[in-house]
């Protein structure tokens, strides 16, 4: 479903008198969008696709076949999308990204945790890494509005979670009868299990589905009911706001104190000049520095909004750890597409030596039947015995784990790859960190722990040494009061160009263990606010 502005706009040519460019159509940029819309005259450049809604049945068939892998889904991959990963520990950025209207929350898991307090101050609170120049009062409330713009489903039920104003928009997800098990395994170890908030309907919200039980949240939503970024979309465009898709902004044309244009360049490989009062770019930590460095100047030869040198610099993600294994009887898992249950407990407990971490407890943790038929070469009666014995008795414990900033982990410009219009394509220089490492054997330790005592026979951990990235980019033009130490203010504004704002997770000064889209929406619809004030 098209707005009147994109629909009035197939030739995808600049917008007049605009007062506002917003750069990305993924959560931040679609949120942005939406708050401006209607008091603003706003544009919005997306460099994929508006993926056709009907389509999503067919992207989910994909998904369930083994000779397709998650980017083919949503269509990423070859030359527009190269990319370089120059660093000690390899990057498989396409893996989890998605170019297109709504984003990466076209293919997310969808679970939206709050940051704790002592996230925003881990240098003075845990004795390493910096303190954001903002706290957790400061937005609370945009974590509020937040929640109800994505339709949140949750409790109040996890008593290490940081103060609550109000209840989430739905309730909260039941527990699963794997859940139920691990209660009973946890209880014995004095481990508390809590609710997980999660951005899908449990019920009937805001013109949307509840979770019908699809099973494939990661990567395709066929129901509608698990929130995607062309919700805010679609919304903007009601007010009048205008979105060109397949609009590939190449470089921001600018003097010494502004950005007086975004250069984009359409399928047809005509470039166009989008000209505005104020520009926010919301094209995520890899894409936004990327941009920023293309954008070198005699004013900028290190890349725009760059005085300080950190553009792309401390990048960061969170690492996964797990352990799993098998029960000698049914779990009842089913290939539940996200978590119900999870564990902060030991969060809070972080320090020098070792990070924040939570725990996740896994509705599906085996080879679903689909898997099971389509892998090997049992029929008839051999399938049904494969069937029964491989499937159903599989149960695993996850955990997310902070990896600290590092000047030495950056997003920069390969020197020789170039995309399909010749631009360099992103090196991912990805640097993890002892801490980290220790905190994954930390988390590893208290997962045996749970399945020993469930009784569980252990066959896999992710540990350290073959742990991997939750394609989670943050910290890559980073917030902060100082332009010699940072990117942004505290209100998200570049410190070197008056009119430029930076919506979503590039701006985080440290990134915690909490999946990161809450705190986007909430900072996102923080900008917004001082996008409207600046232009008043």
């Amino acid at each position: 479903m098209s707005g009147q502005g994109s629909a009035s706009r197939q030739d995808r040519s600049p917008v007049t008198d605009a007062d506002v460019c917003v750069i990305g159509a993924g959560p931040a940029g679609a949120l942005v969008a939406d708050h401006l819309a209607g008091a603003q005259d706003v544009v919005v450049l997306e460099a994929g696709p508006r993926f056709d809604p009907g389509d999503r049945v067919e992207r989910q068939e994909r998904a369930i076949r083994p000779a397709f892998d998650r980017p083919d889904v949503w269509e990423m991959g070859g030359e527009r999308d190269d990319h370089a990963a120059s660093g000690e520990w390899f990057y498989p950025l396409n893996h989890a990204r998605v170019k297109g209207v709504g984003g990466s929350t076209l293919h997310w898991q969808g679970m939206v945790m709050r940051l704790h307090e002592e996230d925003f101050a881990s240098g003075s609170e845990r004795g390493v890494g910096p303190d954001w120049p903002i706290d957790y009062a400061d937005l609370q409330p945009y974590y509020a509005d937040a929640e109800t713009e994505l339709g949140v489903s949750g409790a109040d039920d996890n008593p290490f979670a940081p103060p609550r104003e109000q209840p989430h928009p739905n309730p909260a997800f039941p527990p699963s009868y794997s859940d139920s098990m691990f209660a009973d395994a946890c209880d014995e170890l004095g481990i508390a299990m809590h609710s997980v908030p999660n951005a899908r309907n449990s019920e009937p919200f805001d013109g949307r589905s509840e979770c019908v039980g699809y099973g494939t949240c990661q990567p395709v939503c066929p129901s509608g009911a698990k929130y995607d970024g062309t919700v805010h979309v679609e919304r903007a465009e009601s007010q009048g706001a205008t979105v060109i898709d397949r609009a590939r902004v190449e470089r921001l044309a600018h003097d010494a104190e502004a950005i007086e244009a975004a250069v984009y360049t359409t399928p047809d490989g005509t470039e166009h000049r989008q000209e505005a009062d104020a520009f926010v770019l919301a094209c995520g930590g890899v894409e936004t520095p990327r941009l920023l460095l293309m954008s070198d100047s005699e004013q900028y030869p290190g890349g725009l909004a760059n005085s300080s040198g950190l553009v792309g610099r401390y990048f960061m993600d969170h690492l996964f750890a797990g352990v799993g294994g098998v029960l000698d009887e049914p779990t009842r898992q089913n290939h539940v597409g996200f978590l119900t249950s999870e564990s902060h407990q030991f969060y809070d407990e972080a320090d020098e030596e070792v990070g924040p971490f939570k725990l996740e407890f896994f509705n599906y943790a085996g080879p679903s039947p689909v898997e099971l038929a389509l892998t090997g070469d049992d029929w008839g009666d051999d399938l049904l015995d494969r069937l029964q014995s491989e499937y159903g008795n599989h149960v695993a414990v996850g955990a997310l784990v902070e990896q600290l900033p590092r000047e030495d982990s950056y997003v920069g410009l390969d020197p020789e790859r170039t995309d399909d219009r010749g631009n360099p394509v992103p090196d991912v220089h990805w640097t993890v960190g002892d801490r980290a490492l220790r905190t994954i054997q930390r988390a590893n330790g208290i997962q045996r722990s749970i399945l020993q005592e469930l009784g569980a026979e252990i066959t896999w951990t992710v540990g350290p040494d073959d742990t991997g990235p939750a394609y989670h980019h943050m910290g890559t033009t980073r917030m902060g009061t100082d332009p010699a130490s940072s990117v942004v203010d505290p209100a998200c504004r570049t410190h070197d160009l008056a009119n430029c704002w930076i919506a979503g997770s590039s701006v985080f000064p440290t990134g915690g263990a909490m999946n990161p889209t809450l705190t986007i929406a909430a900072l996102a619809l923080r900008v917004a606010d001082a996008v409207d004030a600046a232009l008043e």
